[in-house]
């Protein structure tokens, strides 16, 4: 009977190079459904990385995946729908809370119009930024192995 009361939580993102913002981000993420929710990662698929960023990511999405579901915070960890569709999201999982990245504006929005559209009773929680400004995203921590093995 518990878990039906369980709030659920979700957020979402690449997670490639996991580093000390995304684990902070995550921490904060579940800590916003309050005690004992259920926390939910959707792990962006490697077509969506390679559409959304013109790259392909380091780590493949099966790995990515593995990794923050590992994590402490994390109860689950899945891979997102392909066609980037929130509205398929919050009918299949079905948050009360859903938690966006300080770098995720664009994201921000479109979740917010797919929750508006759907008149979901759903609140969204914008987490800030953690860790050092040098090293606080996957793209800034490739540059800077990049550097150390130029010998800079």
């Amino acid at each position: 009977m518990e878990d039906y009361k369980r709030r659920i939580v979700i957020a979402s993102g690449v997670f490639d190079l996991v580093h000390y913002g995304h684990v902070r981000f995550l921490e904060e993420a579940k800590k916003a459904g309050g005690k004992n929710a259920k926390f939910i990662v959707i792990v962006a698929s490697d077509k969506t990385v390679l559409k959304m960023k013109k790259r392909k990511p380091v780590m493949p999405e099966d790995h990515r995946r593995a990794v923050i579901e590992a994590l402490k915070p994390v109860d689950e960890a899945v891979l997102g729908f392909e066609d980037l569709s929130f509205k398929e999201t919050i009918k299949s999982i079905k948050p009360n809370v859903i938690a966006i990245g300080y770098d995720q504006k664009k994201i921000g929005k479109e979740v917010k119009k797919a929750v508006q559209d759907m008149r979901a009773d759903i609140q969204i929680v914008h987490i800030g930024r953690f860790g050092s400004l040098d090293l606080d995203s996957s793209s800034k921590i490739r540059r800077k192995i990049l550097k150390l093995a130029q010998g800079k």
